[in-house]
């Protein structure tokens, strides 16, 4: 299944007018996740990546996106936002069918956890990255 790009994705989004995406319509085949839900605190995500990752998901399997930035196994979970970042948990999602999806690697998507272009802006292009050993 091919998907579309994330230029494509924005405009659909300016074409629409819409201030968010919570109204958001998964064109068919597309995988549907729930909201990222953040617990309460108030830390914030770091940039884990200043471009998104490509993977193969299995349908049935449940995956763990980092939402935090701090995990070594980027774009998943290995459980660092428990100490880096408390106030943030992983968003937990099954797919439905096979699919190779960009995952968002900036932390900053407005569609979690799938690439929606905004790693090309100057907020995530200029910030640091985290060091990794």
């Amino acid at each position: 299944m091919r998907l579309p790009s994330a230029a494509a994705l924005v405009m659909l989004v300016r074409a629409e007018g819409w201030g968010g995406l919570r109204r958001f319509q998964a064109p068919p085949g597309w995988v549907r996740v729930p909201l990222m839900r953040r617990s309460s605190g108030s830390a914030q995500p770091v940039v884990a990546a200043k471009e998104p990752f490509a993977v193969e998901l299995q349908a049935g399997r449940t995956y763990a996106w980092c939402s935090c930035g701090h995990s070594k196994r980027q774009p998943f979970c290995d459980g660092a936002h428990k100490t880096a970042a408390p106030g943030l948990a992983p968003l937990r999602f099954t797919p439905e069918e096979d699919a190779r999806v960009w995952l968002c690697g900036c932390k900053r998507t407005r569609t979690p956890p799938y690439c929606d272009g905004t790693h090309k802006g100057e907020a995530v292009q200029g910030a640091p990255l985290p060091p990794r050993l």
